[in-house]
């Protein structure tokens, strides 16, 4: 090939790298970058990672234009949880949004300081170790909690079933959200005449395990939010089935999966109040100064189907008092 050929073909490549360049979306330095994680993925969780995109979307930042979004989720697995994390902080996003305690403690734990964190669905963040002050958070970490109100899951359970005496809690030992609510539990249970019996599941695989232990130790079973538990929930389910044993939940989007009752909180709007929380620190507020918030609005779902099948028929008042009856 001669040099005045090989320079026309030289230059014709350049050229057409030139005009193939001018289509190819280039990243814009206003584009905003969020990583998302979550521990597991079940309907709750889900419900949290939508609901705060769609706030961010309906205030400008919408993704695949001005927002790069990634999501991970760690499959109930800590040592996955933890390599995302480290993978998310080494990417240097404007915000790390963490969704369910293990995923939190793990991306605090990661971020030292250096990156945004805002938590969401966290029960317990000071017992977590995320923040030292839920009023004024300090540092780099901000986010919503969904303490669940568990005195009134503990009313409803007595107003549904007036007899019973051991309420069966199938947890997972290694969720600081669980061993919080359990430790509630056994605080709020006994003024209601109530004792809690426990039935520790380190892992999903063991949670239909810890169920059948409480047949015949336990008159109803509660299941916290607890996320190995909640991935799990069909396996309590047939259970409470099988067995004529009534399963309550801490969370609504457990009932249309067979629990009978759940007195909480609509995930997808605790999902929008976090995405109001990210924005906030898109937009260059400080999390530190930003209040970790609660949750104060719950409802009640019910199952008048899955009940009857563990031997309970809902009475009418609470029916008609439901946000919502699943058919």
């Amino acid at each position: 090939m001669t040099g005045k050929s090989f320079g026309v073909r030289f230059a014709a490549l350049v050229l057409a790298a030139l005009v193939v360049g001018l289509f190819i979306p280039q990243a814009s330095a206003a584009d905003k970058v969020l990583k998302i994680t979550a521990i597991v993925e079940h309907p709750a969780l889900d419900a949290v990672r939508k609901g705060a995109l769609d706030v961010l979307s309906e205030n400008g930042f919408k993704q695949g234009e001005n927002l790069k979004v990634e999501f991970q989720s760690a499959q109930g697995d800590m040592g996955t949880a933890g390599q995302i994390a480290r993978k998310f902080v080494g990417d240097r996003p404007d915000v790390i949004l963490a969704i369910a305690t293990p995923s939190a403690q793990t991306v605090v734990s990661a971020a030292r300081g250096s990156i945004p964190v805002v938590f969401s669905a966290v029960t317990d963040p000071m017992g977590a170790k995320l923040v030292n002050n839920m009023k004024k958070p300090g540092g780099n970490v901000t986010g919503v909690s969904d303490m669940s109100p568990i005195g009134k899951h503990l009313d409803l359970i007595k107003e549904i079933s007036p007899n019973a005496k051991r309420v069966g809690v199938p947890f997972n030992p290694g969720e600081a959200n669980a061993v919080s609510l359990l430790n509630m539990l056994k605080k709020e249970a006994p003024s209601r005449g109530l004792m809690i019996v426990e039935a520790p599941a380190p892992n999903t695989n063991s949670v239909l395990a810890a169920a059948r232990s409480l047949v015949g130790r336990a008159d109803v079973i509660y299941t916290p939010t607890d996320n190995t538990v909640v991935s799990a929930l069909e396996g309590v389910v047939k259970v409470g089935m099988d067995s004529k044993l009534p399963v309550y939940a801490g969370d609504t989007d457990s009932v249309p999966r067979g629990a009978m009752a759940a007195l909480g909180f609509d995930y997808y709007d605790v999902g929008r109040q976090t995405g109001q929380v990210v924005l906030r620190i898109l937009k260059g507020e400080n999390p530190g100064n930003i209040a970790v918030q609660g949750i104060d609005k719950t409802n009640l779902h019910v199952n008048p189907g899955t009940a009857m099948k563990m031997g309970v028929t809902l009475p009418d008042a609470i029916i008609k008092r439901a946000d919502k009856v699943v058919k």
